[in-house]
């Protein structure tokens, strides 16, 4: 019997765990399942759960959200951190800890009598969020998939998770028509727990730096100190920055100028709907459309046609027509980033050392997220919305452009 060669061997173990394609089929079912329910319970049940929160709590609905945006801060900082946990140990226990922690956190969340009470478990869920969702998801599937599969692979992950928020609201406020909104967080952390932990304990088992070795060649690196020397590196976190801005701008702030512009509020919310459904539409044509194209210059054509579709809105969007039109547009470009980013590191940097790239990139792009919306309320008192939404256009016209421009800066040498 001739012996085994290692490349036999990684063949043949790619094909138990996916197929011909390199893609571990298991491992993208268990975290499309684990983001899905990750994001609806840590981020898009808050929406619902705001109103009566707040008036139990006796505090603002602004001092409450508050406390969403120190998750988000939490996690923005927590990023480069968790990126060098997953680069040298995997994601095995990180995730199932992250996944312990979120479920312990959204109890918590339930049994909180004072605003200091709340702040706290917010932070523990802004942890918990930077060691379960997307970033380091997208790093487990990156260190072990065959790198011509992992488009398809995040992409996979990407639309189911893109249904979060149609899920989740919908289902927090039923539940909150049956009970209070304690016993409501308490069912959600359940329902968390039951699903999240097991997958993430049992399925990324073999997600380490042994299991990943033969799939991901190394490029590279990921030092911080040679991605911040990189101008292409800028340049891509430039353009992120300001369309994570843009997006949140968007998603916090789209229902109530719809109404302004003389909506009904049914009208805009549903409007607004479209936004999460049409970033699964975006995904989709973005992933088919690298046989043509590479990632960055696909990334940089969606979000300049995001611009320049959202800066018609002030003009013609008190048609209805006029709104879909626009909205339409600027929806499939909603959830581009999520799928773009990791594919245009890969092709400048390679895998090696994915997770932390990732992380020091994630870190400006989501603290603007975190910022961004409290300041285009301010702006908005004083100016009204039209100059907010233009402030948008714009902003999403420089992302594209300056995605773009980073095509033309050479990588580092090696990568």
């Amino acid at each position: 019997m001739q012996p085994t060669t290692a490349a036999t061997a990684r063949t043949r173990s790619t094909g138990r765990r996916g197929g011909r394609f390199g893609v571990p089929r298991r491992l993208v079912a268990a975290l499309a399942v684990t983001q899905t329910v990750g994001y609806g319970v840590l981020y898009y049940a808050f929406s619902a759960l705001l109103g009566p929160m707040s008036r139990d709590l006796g505090i603002s609905t602004s001092t409450a959200a508050g406390a969403l945006t120190a998750a988000i801060l939490t996690t923005g900082l927590m990023s480069v951190p968790v990126g060098r946990w997953l680069d040298a140990r995997g994601g095995h226990a990180l995730m199932t800890g992250g996944s312990l922690l979120g479920a312990g956190a959204i109890v918590a969340w339930s049994q909180v009598h004072s605003l200091p009470q709340l702040y706290v478990v917010f932070v523990l869920i802004g942890v918990a969020s930077a060691m379960v969702l997307y970033e380091p998801a997208f790093a487990v599937v990156v260190a072990v998939t065959a790198p011509a599969a992992r488009t398809r692979a995040l992409l996979g992950i990407t639309l189911v998770a893109g249904f979060a928020s149609s899920i989740f609201i919908p289902l927090t406020g039923h539940l909150l028509e049956a009970t209070t909104w304690r016993d409501t967080l308490l069912i959600l952390a359940a329902g968390y727990a039951v699903l999240a932990i097991p997958l993430h304990a049992v399925v990324l088992r073999r997600t380490g730096p042994r299991h990943r070795a033969a799939l991901s060649p190394k490029g590279v690196g990921s030092a911080p100190r040679r991605l911040l020397r990189d101008a292409g590196f800028w340049l891509l976190a430039g353009g992120f920055v300001l369309h994570a801005a843009a997006l949140a701008i968007v998603a916090v702030h789209l229902v109530l100028y719809l109404t302004g512009l003389g909506h009904s509020p049914a009208v805009a919310a549903s409007l607004a709907g479209l936004l999460g459904l049409l970033s699964v539409t975006g995904r989709v044509v973005a992933t088919l459309s690298v046989r043509w194209l590479p990632m960055a210059t696909i990334t940089a054509i969606v979000l300049i046609v995001q611009g320049l579709a959202i800066s018609l809105l002030p003009f013609t969007g008190r048609h209805l027509a006029g709104a879909i039109g626009c909205l339409t547009l600027f929806g499939l470009g909603f959830g581009v980033a999520s799928i773009a980013a990791p594919a245009i590191l890969l092709d400048r940097y390679g895998s090696h050392g994915y997770a932390t790239t990732a992380g020091t990139l994630a870190t400006p792009a989501i603290i603007a997220k975190a910022c961004a919306p409290l300041g285009a309320a301010v702006l908005a008192e004083t100016t009204g919305y039209r100059p907010v939404i233009l402030m948008v256009a714009a902003a999403c016209v420089a992302a594209g452009l300056l995605v773009a421009v980073s095509r033309r800066v050479p990588p580092p040498a090696g990568a």
